[in-house]
Parts: C-alpha cells; sequence; structure tokens
C-alpha cells in the first residue's frame, strides 16, 4: 500500500471511521509528490518560466479562443481556462459551507469540514460509494427511490441493497422501516443509509417529528456496534414548500455519537436552477479535524483518479451567483414559483375530481409527485399518453406515475392533469 495512504489511514484509525472505508477507501490517497503537487510548487517559486502544468499560454493569460472568449468577456481568462483545483475552487468551497451553516443553524458549533467540490451529485454519491462500499457491504435506502441508486451502490460496487418502505399505513415516513433494516446490520457491524429529502419521485419531505424519529434510529443502530455511513442526498434542498423540515440532517447526525460518519452530499445543480453546469459538493461531520482532513485527501484523491478535476467555468458562474447581491432574492422568486406550482397541483387533486382513478403519495417539497393508479398500469399509460396525447411522465413499478411540475407552467397543469385522467379513461374502455 502506498505510504501516503497509509498515513492517511493511520490518521483515521483514530476513529471509527476507518472500518467504514471500503479496500478502495483505504488504498485510496491524493499524490503529494505527483504532477499536481509539482505544478503547484512550480507556480509559486518558478517566477521566469513555468514549464509544468498542460495548458497552453499566450501573453501572460491562458490561451484561448476569440469566439468563445467574447461570449464569456466578463470574466478573466484565468477564471475560465486553467484546470479547477481537483478539491475545487477554494473560494466556491469556502462560500458554500457559509451558505450551508446559514441555512442549517443546526449545524451551528458542528464539527465537519469544507465542502469537496464535485460533478454535480451524481459524482458525490459515486465518491460515497468508492470510499465506503464494498462488495456485500448493505447500503440502506426506501422502495420509492432514485434508480440511479442501483447503478451507483448495487451495480458499481455490487452493494446488498436494503429497501424499506417509504410510508407507513397512514402515509407518515416510515423510521420504524429504517430502523429495523439497521439494526438487521448487527451481525456485519456497517451499514450505509441513503437519506433523499426532498424524495425523489414522490416530493416528500419528513416532519421535524419524523426527522427525530430518523435520527433516533440511526443514533440506535450506532449505540449497538453499528458503524452507519449516513449520506444525505441533498439534491433539492431548500425546496420546502409546507409542513416540513427545513433544514438538512446532517445538522443533527453532525457530532451525534462516534460510530456515526455523515456525509452531505448537495450542489448547485437544482437549487441553483443550473442542471447542466454540474457542480456538486461531499462534505463530511466528524469531531477530529485531522480525521476531515484525512477524508477531503481520500475524496480528492478519488477525484483525482477519475475526472482530475471539475469544470472551472461553472465553479466560476456559481462563485459569481453567490457573492451577487441580487443571489437571494432572485432566488425566492424561483422558489415562490415552484411553491405555486405545487400547491396548484394539490388544490387540482384535491378537487374530488380524479379520485376514482388515482390516489397520491404525500408532497410537500421539490420537483416531483407521484400518482398511485388504482386501476390501470403505470407503463401501460405511460405510453399511451406519449402515443395519444403528447404528454410524457415516467412510470414507477406498476402502480406509481412520476409527475414533475417543476417543468410545468401554473397555467397548463390542470390541462396535464385532466390528460392523464382522460388516458386512464381511454385505458379502462
Amino acid at each position: 500500500m502506498n505510504p501516503l495512504a497509509e498515513q492517511l489511514n493511520q490518521t483515521l484509525q483514530q476513529s471509527y471511521v476507518y472500518h467504514m472505508l471500503s479496500q478502495l477507501g483505504k488504498e485510496i490517497y491524493f499524490p503529494k509528490e505527483g504532477i499536481l503537487s509539482q505544478s503547484a510548487e512550480a507556480s509559486a517559486g518558478a517566477k521566469k518560466y513555468n514549464a509544468t502544468i498542460g495548458i497552453a499560454t499566450e501573453n501572460g493569460i491562458p490561451m484561448h479562443l476569440a469566439a468563445i472568449q467574447d461570449t464569456l468577456s466578463a470574466y478573466k481568462p484565468q477564471d475560465l481556462y486553467p484546470y479547477a483545483p481537483p478539491a475545487g475552487k477554494p473560494e466556491l468551497r469556502k462560500l458554500w459551507r457559509e451558505k450551508m451553516i446559514e441555512e442549517n443553524p443546526a449545524i451551528g458549533g458542528k464539527s465537519f469540514g469544507s465542502p469537496v467540490v464535485t460533478n454535480a451529485l451524481t459524482h458525490g454519491l459515486s465518491v460515497v460509494a468508492d470510499l465506503f462500499v464494498d462488495e456485500g457491504d448493505a447500503v440502506i435506502y426506501p422502495d420509492k427511490n432514485w434508480e440511479n441508486y442501483e447503478l451507483t451502490f448495487g451495480i458499481r460496487r455490487h452493494a446488498h441493497i436494503i429497501n424499506y418502505p417509504l410510508f407507513t399505513e397512514d402515509m407518515k415516513f416510515n423510521s420504524a422501516g429504517l430502523r429495523e433494516a439497521l439494526l438487521a446490520q448487527r451481525d456485519k457491524g456497517k451499514a450505509i443509509v441513503i437519506l433523499n429529502f426532498p424524495n425523489n419521485p414522490t416530493g416528500y419531505t419528513p416532519g421535524a417529528k419524523e426527522g427525530q424519529e430518523i435520527v433516533s434510529a440511526i443514533h440506535e443502530a450506532a449505540e449497538a456496534g453499528i458503524n452507519v455511513v449516513a449520506v444525505t442526498d441533498d439534491a433539492y434542498f431548500g425546496l420546502f414548500f409546507e409542513e416540513s423540515m427545513t433544514e438538512s440532517l446532517f445538522g443533527k447526525l453532525a457530532g451525534l455519537h462516534p460510530r456515526i460518519l455523515p456525509i452531505k452530499v448537495d450542489g448547485a445543480t437544482k437549487e441553483e436552477y443550473v442542471w447542466g453546469f454540474r457542480v456538486g459538493f461531499i462534505t463530511f461531520a466528524n469531531d477530529n479535524a485531522d480525521v476531515l482532513a484525512a477524508l477531503e485527501q481520500k475524496t480528492t484523491g478519488i477525484i483525482r483518479a477519475t475526472i482530475s478535476s471539475g469544470s472551472h467555468p461553472s465553479q466560476t458562474f456559481i462563485l459569481q451567483a453567490l457573492k451577487s447581491p441580487d443571489f437571494h432574492a432572485q432566488k425566492e422568486e424561483k422558489f415562490q414559483i415552484m411553491k405555486i406550482r405545487a400547491n396548484k397541483v394539490k388544490t387540482l387533486l384535491d378537487s374530488g375530481n380524479y379520485g376514482d382513478v388515482w390516489d397520491y403519495y404525500p408532497f410537500n417539497s421539490g420537483y416531483f409527485m407521484c400518482l398511485k393508479l388504482k386501476t390501470v398500469n403505470a407503463e401501460a399509460l405511460r405510453q399511451h399518453l406519449i402515443r395519444e396525447y403528447g404528454v410524457g411522465t415516467i412510470a414507477l413499478g406498476d402502480t406509481d406515475l412520476r409527475i414533475a411540475f417543476s417543468c410545468i407552467g401554473e397555467e397548463n397543469l390542470e390541462d396535464l392533469f385532466n390528460l392523464i385522467y382522460k388516458g386512464v379513461m381511454d385505458l379502462q374502455a
């Protein structure tokens, strides 16, 4: 094993975190004597000629095409064209951390690291999988989930996927199901838990009482001797419309128990409506600053070994937005549009016009909601809606149909649901 990896592992052995690592997680490190570190040293000291880094320069600035720069003239070439640091632009990491504290008061006073920039949330989750999941490790998340979890944890890392029902019979978060799935891992002594709120596909975020039940279940597992990697997939963070938690559970899990490693995966992708920019973050919480530093080094090693570094222009654009005096007002404006759409959908569904053919799962946040069809197959309806009405939806299993109200104007929502209803009537005929 590389001496740098061994050094990081010695640091992590001060805590239970070492026993949570996958074999890859134990072996990975960020090279201190490779091209990047030598380039960094040269950047600081080579004032005459710096012939280390693989970019081209011209007249003292990064070489670029006018056809590109002319459309980006508000930005300096050095903020667009060179490679970004593997862990991300330092100022962006600093501002995102400050944003996290502002939006999650429960984090205040807790010990957590500096967010490391990822190529959006999928990449962040993939880093988690690489660092902490070995073949056969238990990865726990509810039955209503983003299908990419199966690829990320099941296919790529051969985890043992454990699902539990998301909802109880009275349509609350099934904390008892989570608890049961966790405690079943006593013999393994390790579990990875994915907490995705607002939930994709249902658009559900638990209330405060349910949130505390989730925290208690994870704490009970830790007390039972299980090392828990608790991952909050906060892709849709901030889009809380009514009667729900308004903070990430990352804050409540931070510092809760030495056997719990909270990891927050979030990003600008959906929070700031910049899906194509692909800027996400991964943040660790631990009471030991050396452990946090070691985890960030290993994370940077994974990034270096896979994508090398994230998009520099995208990071620059997000950084500029966070620094803008208009940022909060503009974001609030978009939030209100999303909230109006969600409330409109709920009004339509509660009108009594559709109850004979579907129910709907609770939703109070995010981009989506799910219908529970009573009389027709979801996939058959999905195909029929495309063919006959030009309406696109997502079928999940036999009964569930996901609707993204996020991309439908308020004025068109009634027509959308009327067409879906008409599609059901067609199939019933």
